[in-house]
């Protein structure tokens, strides 16, 4: 009996320690057998609220929020430069379940830049994108790729205004030739141009400006060339349906 009650004293002992030591609250900095370190806000011993993670291996830093261990909410990702040994921002914005999710600005590089939508980690929704050559596209985004509507300006000038798949132009649009003046407007198929017409747009502007305008195309009458495509189509149909017979 006595080394029954000694067993149960030294387990309430021990879980009262164990509940003790439980991180809840905020905390000065804890640091980890890996090298990394926390400093911030707990909750059940795992990190939420505000709070900033260092990874010492990898020289990532975050400053934000968290929920039961996980990036959730508006934060901001660093990484350190050993030579400058500074921290460059490379995302500030909205987080959830440890990925960027929501509105945020991510910066691949010093001028490749992207700010918009997010969702698990990946581009989607609507956003631009500055890219490192100098074109901008703005429009919508699915899985990292432009998808949708959306308009892209060129650094020479040019731009396309229209729908996009898989990153690809895809659908009806608009593509503008700023050296010449000219306005394509049709239908295009994973990028390329498969139908439609080219007509002058702003061609006295143009640097390099074809030396004829490109003429109108009009119809005499375009009731009797109406009246003749119908009826021609009426024909067939009959045909069709005396065959059937």
């Amino acid at each position: 009996m006595p080394y029954l009650k000694t067993a149960a004293k030294n387990q309430t002992r021990s879980s009262l320690l164990d509940i003790k030591s439980r991180k809840c609250g905020l905390r000065h900095t804890v640091f980890f057998v890996n090298g990394n370190e926390y400093t911030g806000e707990w909750k059940d011993n795992q990190k939420h609220g505000k709070g900033t993670q260092v990874w010492k291996e990898s020289g990532m830093i975050y400053d934000g929020e968290w929920k039961f261990g996980k990036r959730n909410g508006y934060g901001t990702y660093s990484v350190l430069l050993p030579q400058r040994k500074e921290y460059l921002r490379k995302y500030c914005g909205e987080w959830k379940n440890g990925k960027k999710h929501g509105y945020g600005t991510y910066f691949f590089s010093h001028s490749s830049v992207y700010e918009g939508e997010w969702s698990e980690d990946e581009r989607s929704g609507w956003g631009r994108m500055f890219y490192e050559n100098g074109d901008i596209y703005e429009g919508e985004w699915m899985k990292d790729k432009n998808h949708g509507k959306g308009i892209i300006q060129f650094l020479n000038g040019n731009w396309y205004e229209g729908t996009w798949k898989n990153g690809l132009k895809n659908g009806n649009g608009k593509f503008y030739h700023s050296d010449k003046g000219q306005l394509y407007e049709g239908f295009w198929v994973d990028g390329v141009a498969k139908c439609g017409t080219l007509s002058d747009f702003g061609r006295d502007d143009a640097p390099a400006s074809t030396r004829y305008p490109i003429p109108q195309v009009q119809l005499v009458d375009m009731q009797l060339v109406l009246r003749e495509a119908q009826s021609a189509y009426l024909t067939r149909v009959e045909e069709g349906q005396e065959e059937d017979r």
